[in-house]
């Protein structure tokens, strides 16, 4: 499979071939939907927590006596069904991650990046490079070749320039290639690689 290269000028820059076996897949959207979960459960804080009646102040004296008193029998006002007293089984802090296989993951990458390939967004750019950091520039480049809403990944090392003015333009993410990952691939309307980017995941895919 072959793709036309582009650069920031909109202008033609060769052509590259793409490996079938990562961009030419069926996509599956229960392998996308697991990732998906998998990724927003794994970053959940999970700090969320409650004091229960070991944790709250307050005396442990029995303050009322055993019998006589014509009521219920209680221990102390620490207690849950009290005003003040401790929550029953409230959430404490904890990990929402859950399991998935190393292989499930790598191969809910290759079916994102190929569904990408099938619905025509996937953009390859020759190199993702600024002359400075003013973002109006770049922010013009990217109307021009029609870039609303895109995710562009660069090589390891993204240029600091590039970066940094992108940072400013809404919808456009920047993620150097080992940061690549499904969730923001879907959630963005055009993936752009650069050939760095391109070079980077055959070799991490071979």
């Amino acid at each position: 499979m072959e793709l036309k290269v582009t650069t920031l000028d909109g202008k033609a820059s060769g052509k590259v071939s793409l490996d079938d076996a990562v961009f030419g897949l069926e996509p599956r959207k229960d392998l996308l939907q697991r990732m998906v979960r998998y990724q927003l459960a794994k970053r959940q804080a999970g700090t969320h927590d409650v004091k229960n009646r070991a944790e709250v102040s307050g005396s442990t004296r029995k303050f009322v006596r055993q019998k006589g008193s014509g009521g219920a029998r209680h221990g102390n006002r620490k207690a849950p069904i009290f005003r003040s007293g401790g929550r029953a089984f409230g959430p404490t802090p904890r990990s929402h991650a859950i399991g998935l296989p190393k292989k499930v993951r790598a191969l809910a990458l290759k079916h994102a990046l190929s569904a990408k390939i099938q619905s025509g967004d996937l953009v390859v750019l020759d190199k993702a490079v600024s002359a400075d950091s003013k973002t109006a520039g770049l922010r013009k480049a990217f109307v021009d070749l029609g870039w609303s809403n895109a995710l562009i990944i660069d090589g390891a090392e993204l240029d600091t320039n590039f970066a940094l003015a992108a940072s400013n333009v809404p919808q456009i993410d920047v993620l150097p290639v080992q940061g690549i990952n499904v969730y923001d691939i879907l959630r963005r309307h055009k993936l752009v690689l650069t050939k760095a980017a391109l070079e980077a995941l055959e070799v991490r895919f071979a």
